[in-house]
């Protein structure tokens, strides 16, 4: 008898535990941009059905290769952002980007509008949908790699949208030629030149989208920013000279170097740490859940 009442309570806690646990919706977007449907999803917290409250979002962009849904099936511990999602006691939202689209919007191909997709598209159909706090001053947005360059890119151009941005691992600079990569680049060149026209890396449009060219707007927009790379990363070079240029242009930011190179064990543990920097911006701009 013993046993068996151990053992329900065990399944009781078991349940418990289930209940109180974040939850992840999947959400259809029309893109009027793009005339297709892509998903979205959206990570609630535990406390979010028991609430009438509004919470901050965290928008978090994939890189190159991968989909709206890789930060949840790529990452070590598959329940990782829920957990951060419940901790933070934040909305956290996985929108599309396609395989490479760098998160701007292609003059080349009326496919890949992402630019558009996020700020237009994406930004008001989760306001619309969820208990969000619908102002700048809750929301921020954070990626890797070729995500990391698109949260810097979108927050520095649309200032008004997010009041924080983070890169962990970010192509910071889109001139491939200054990666420290020593892969096959044919399929780089390829698919920049099909969203930028050219895949000249000196080119003007390479310069002109690249958000190591785009200091002087981040500090004019007073974005909070957040940067971090692995010293073992090919595109540690990149981030650090973005990293000199915020510094010489004197503007305020954190900026991270730590073990580890281009993998998912990197960004799962990087990402705990810009939580922790937006939740302090949130707070201290009087934004949180409740």
């Amino acid at each position: 008898m013993y046993m068996y009442k151990n053992f329900f309570i065990f399944i009781l806690i078991i349940f418990s535990l289930n209940l109180n646990a974040a939850t992840v919706d999947t959400v259809l977007i029309k893109s009027v941009s793009m005339d297709t449907t892509y998903k979205a999803a959206v990570i609630l917290p535990s406390s979010y059905a028991g609430t009438t409250g509004t919470y901050p979002v965290v928008y978090l962009l994939h890189g190159a290769g991968g989909h709206f849904d890789s930060w949840l099936t790529k990452t070590p511990d598959k329940n990782f952002l829920k957990n951060l999602a419940d901790h933070h006691e934040i909305i956290i939202v996985l929108p599309e980007g396609e395989v490479y689209s760098w998160y701007l919007d292609s003059q080349f191909d009326k496919k890949s509008q992402f630019e558009t997709h996020i700020i237009k598209e994406v930004v008001p159909k989760i306001d619309a949908l969820y208990k969000t706090v619908k102002d700048r001053q809750g929301r921020a947005i954070s990626g890797y790699s070729m995500g990391g360059h698109g949260a810097l890119y979108l927050a520095t151009r649309h200032p008004e949208v997010f009041c924080a941005a983070g890169s962990m691992s970010g192509g910071v600079d889109m001139n491939y030629s200054k990666f420290r990569f020593s892969g096959d680049l044919t399929r780089t060149k390829q698919e920049f030149q099909r969203i930028l026209g050219t895949s000249d890396p000196d080119s003007e449009a390479f310069r002109d989208n690249s958000v190591i060219n785009m200091v002087d707007e981040i500090k004019k927009n007073g974005l909070a920013i957040i940067i971090d790379c692995g010293v073992d990363d090919y595109l540690l070079e990149v981030n650090r000279a973005l990293h000199e240029r915020l510094v010489y242009q004197n503007v305020s930011h954190d900026y991270t170097e730590r073990p580890g190179g281009h993998t998912w064990a990197y960004w799962e543990n990087a990402v705990s740490y810009q939580m922790l920097f937006f939740e302090k911006i949130f707070k201290n701009r009087r934004v949180s859940a409740g």
